[in-house]
Order: structure tokens, then sequence, then C-alpha cells
């Protein structure tokens, strides 16, 4: 089914300061659009706009869910949430003292993820091993990459349709950083996700996105429509390979 996000020429800020300005792009259904940017250039702030928790100024943002539009500047988070768009938030924002159990069931609250929720708490274990060894431990105990792994897995807990990642290399080491990148990437595939990744790794986003916008100073850059013209972009080279 059609499950994408289309942005369109979008203003946002917070009070006087603005941080996004004419920004555009396309999350197109079943690929992964990769959001580039270096810390304070807006894409936070853009995830916030897509998920209802920052109001644009002007522009547009439309979901198609299942091939039927929605206005998302219209609904609140929650009706966000309840379409099928699931946000695994930049530093995980877990709740440290509830195990890893608590954390991941926490996510099944929409109705359509409730009736499921079982089936998709054994594919979390299946895909993470080591939260199945730990599901009765706080993650206030596991390591940065453990706790992305939940951080994930609550997310598919939600049965989304869309997924949105935001700085999923934050806080790991870079082994950490790789495999993270590999499972969002194969957790597309297998669930047939459309993926919009938020990352300022660019070596580690470019090995799975099939399209990618550079954010500098709240606007599109840059947009690649393809891994070559990422890799050829000279402004990718002056901004991530010092070239």
């Amino acid at each position: 089914m059609d499950n994408r996000i289309a942005i369109r020429n979008l203003f946002a800020g917070y009070g006087s300061v603005r941080v996004l300005e004419d920004v555009s792009l396309d999350v197109a259904s079943g690929q992964t659009a990769v959001l580039l940017g270096v810390n304070g250039n807006g894409k936070s702030t853009l995830i916030k706009c897509i998920m209802g928790m920052c109001k644009p100024s002007a522009g547009a943002i439309e979901a198609h869910i299942d091939g039927q539009p929605h206005d998302l500047l219209k609904l609140t988070t929650e009706e966000i949430v309840d379409l099928g768009i699931g946000l695994v938030p930049e530093g995980r924002r877990l709740f440290p003292k509830l195990t890893v159990e608590e954390n991941l069931l926490l996510g099944a609250y929409r109705p359509a993820a409730r009736v499921k929720r079982l089936a998709n708490l054994d594919f979390v274990f299946e895909t993470f091993p080591r939260l199945a060894e730990r599901r009765r431990q706080p993650v206030a105990l596991m390591s940065g990459g453990e706790q992305q792994m939940v951080a994930l897995g609550r997310a598919l807990m939600l049965e989304p349709k869309i997924l949105i990642v935001d700085e999923p290399s934050v806080g790991l080491a870079p082994i950490f950083v790789a495999r993270t990148i590999d499972v969002i990437d194969q957790l597309k595939r297998v669930k047939n996700l459309t993926v919009l990744m938020a990352e300022q790794n660019f070596n580690q986003a470019i090995r799975v996105a099939d399209t990618g916008y550079v954010i500098v100073h709240g606007q599109i850059a840059f947009t690649g429509r393809s891994r070559d013209e990422l890799n050829n972009s000279e402004l990718i080279r002056r901004l991530y390979l010092g070239a």
C-alpha cells in the first residue's frame, strides 16, 4: 500500500526565531529518505513538525497511509501516531526504571497495535535476541546500543506504516552505529516500511539511503535522488568529507 509523506514550503521556528525556511521534501512509499545535516540546522524541528509537536507558520505536510491522504497539520500528535507514523526520538527517551519488556509494551497503545502486541513482542525479541535475554532488566542498566534496540523495538510495537528515526547514531560507539543503521534497513525491507531518518553520520546513512536531503541553516541545500548523486555531491564532500 501507498505510505508516504510530502512536505511543501514549510516555515517553522520557536517564537521569533525561525528555524526552517521554505523546506520541501518527499518520503516515497517503501523507501528510506535520509535528512543529513549537522546539529542546529533544523533536522529535529522538521521531525517535530511532522509529529505535531511544533506548529509551522506556513506550508503543508501531507501523509498518505494505505493510500488515504491526511493533512498532518490538522491533527494532534496522538492522532498522527494513531495513523501509523512511529518515531524513534533522538536520545531514545526510554523509561529507565522500567524493564525492557515494559518499555516495549508501552509502544503498543494504538488500537491496531494492541491486538498484535504479543506477536509484535515476539518479532522484536527475534530481531533483537539480546533484548529477549534481558526482558526483565531495567533499561537503565543497559548500554547505549542496547537502549537503542529498545527504542527501535518500542516503535515497532506501534505497528507503524511510516517510521521516523531521529539521529540513531547519537551516543553510540562506531560499531553500534553501523549495526543500528543496518537493522533499520533490514526492518524496512521485512516490514515494508517507509523510513525517514535524520542523521549527521554521512558515511553510515548513505549506505541505506534511497534518497537524501542536505539541510543547511534550515533550508534544503541539496537533494540527491540516488546514492550516486549523494556520493558525488560537491556540497556533501565539503560538509562531511573535508574535500
